[in-house]
């Protein structure tokens, strides 16, 4: 199984990080993948991270899953790269596993994604999820869609990440292996 997790410039490094870092515990390989043309990503709060690969080189083909951490304007600037906009339509279309977190799920609701579906987002963002039966967990899992509330929830939204990818004992054993209490 292969993911890939977008960075742009103001990404969340907490929502981010914590995907790759989970799925890579997992054995999953979580590939990093900038936007922005560089190899490096500056997050929301300063942090510069080496990305794996940039948007350029991915062969989306060989994905499984694709991530979208949030951050402001991190989501933002994800949603105004109109390449990743049309490989992520086609990635959606064939039912494959799409995650947001935090202000990412709007991207969602824009693209109109959430059509009867039921996600979730970060608080005030929820008319952002266009079609969407809003709720309030941690996250939300609805048929290929997962979505998350924020940073605080990043744990939780990459375990069902994992849950999905490989299993429940899998996901269980690694947040017992972290120490993690919900």
């Amino acid at each position: 199984m292969k993911t890939a997790i977008f960075l742009a410039t103001g990404f969340e490094e907490i929502e981010a990080l914590t995907v790759v870092d989970m799925l890579r515990r997992a054995k999953l390989q979580c590939d990093m993948v900038s936007v922005d043309g560089e190899k490096t990503a500056k997050g929301s709060h300063g942090i510069e991270v080496a990305a794996d690969l940039c948007i350029s080189e991915v062969d989306f083909n060989e994905y499984d899953c694709l991530v979208l951490p949030g951050g402001a304007p991190g989501f933002k600037n994800l949603e105004a790269n109109q390449y990743l906009m049309n490989k992520l339509d086609a990635f959606y279309a064939k039912g494959k596993l799409i995650c947001a977190i935090c202000g990412a799920p709007s991207i969602f609701g824009h693209r109109g994604y959430l059509q009867d579906k039921t996600a979730v987002v970060y608080p005030g963002m929820e008319d952002e999820l266009k079609g969407a039966n809003v709720v309030y967990d941690s996250v939300v899992k609805d048929g290929n869609i997962i979505t998350s509330r924020g940073m605080g929830t990043a744990i939780d939204f990459a375990g069902e990440i994992i849950a999905t990818l490989l299993d429940e004992e899998t996901k269980d054993a690694l947040l017992k292996g972290i120490v993690y209490t919900s």
